[in-house]
């Protein structure tokens, strides 16, 4: 399995727009040791022609034009990319299907709830589905593998299993939208197999970790992870007030309740943490966090990296 990280930011990239912080002033400066990030994109295939999109990021062209593997090889109107799964309905997550709009078949993977809050609540998106046959969709249900396969019915070979990690929906969702929609079809991590067994987990937002996750991703080769936020109250650091990395859906790398104590035990897969936030002190490969991540045993992922397995 070829797995391409096209992008490694939570929404907003890095340096996002309109802040101001450490990390994203130094970087503007020239000053900051690390690199910048799009927002998180990864593209998997088995046999390096047909590829698939894990989620569908708001940087996705911009994430196309800087991978060949991605570009079209012949005739006036044609994509090595075959399907897109989406896990939840975020808009870092799904805004970039909008880019693919240019009547390019391809199948969309995602749950019935999901469907509906793109289909039925924004009317922006059928743009998707102009003309016959333009995008097929294809309800998924967690806990219950499935087949990656093109528009066309060519089978990849990869298998699929969604694993529910929430019952939260995305913030713009109202609550009365919510209880009409599967509180299990919220939010899903994937564990994605390979006709050789070697097994991906695609894991990057998460909020909480038991010993049944636990279990599932010790038996991965590659894990990635949500990487989103180094401590619970980072945001209220920086910005004075907000949310916590709990209450935004994420657990946080630090403290004996995060993800680098609590995933301590998970040594088989090869860990890499993405989605990170502009704010994340790991972006900075000087920085005492960054050294303890990387003595935990985990990589801090990058825009560009490609991963055989």
């Amino acid at each position: 399995m070829h797995v391409k990280i096209l992008g490694s930011a939570a929404g907003g990239a890095f340096p996002q727009w309109n802040c101001a912080c450490h990390n994203c002033s130094s970087l503007r400066a020239g000053t900051f040791k690390g690199k910048a990030r799009s927002q998180t994109q990864v593209a998997i295939s088995e046999d390096g022609h047909s590829w698939f999109l894990l989620g569908a990021s708001p940087d996705l062209r911009t994430q196309i034009e800087a991978t060949p593997q991605l570009h079209p090889r012949s005739g006036a109107r044609q994509s090595p990319i075959a399907s897109v799964v989406l896990t939840n309905a975020d808009i870092d997550h799904v805004l970039g299907l909008l880019l693919l709009r240019e009547l390019q078949p391809f199948c969309v993977y995602t749950t019935h709830s999901i469907r509906r809050i793109l289909l039925e609540d924004n009317s922006m998106f059928a743009m998707l589905n102009r003309v016959p046959d333009q995008v097929q969709w294809v309800d998924i249900v967690p806990r219950q593998p499935f087949s990656l396969d093109t528009v066309r019915g060519i089978v990849s070979g990869l298998t699929c299993e969604p694993i529910p990690l929430s019952t939260h929906y995305s913030a713009y969702i109202s609550q009365e939208r919510a209880a009409q929609l599967v509180s299990s079809e919220a939010l899903l991590g994937l564990i994605i197999e390979s006709p050789s067994g070697k097994r991906l987990a695609f894991m990057p937002a998460v909020p909480q970790v038991d010993d049944a996750l636990l279990k599932q991703l010790d038996s991965t080769d590659l894990l990635l992870f949500d990487g989103t936020f180094w401590s619970d109250d980072e945001l209220i650091h920086v910005q004075g007030g907000g949310h916590t990395a709990r209450q935004m859906g994420h657990i946080p790398l630090s403290s004996s309740h995060g993800s680098l104590h609590k995933l301590a035990s998970v040594c088989r897969p090869r860990k890499i943490f993405l989605h990170i936030n502009n704010t994340n002190p790991i972006l900075d490969p000087t920085s005492p966090q960054y050294a303890e991540a990387l003595a935990a045993g985990w990589q801090i992922a990058e825009d560009g990296w490609q991963i055989e397995l």
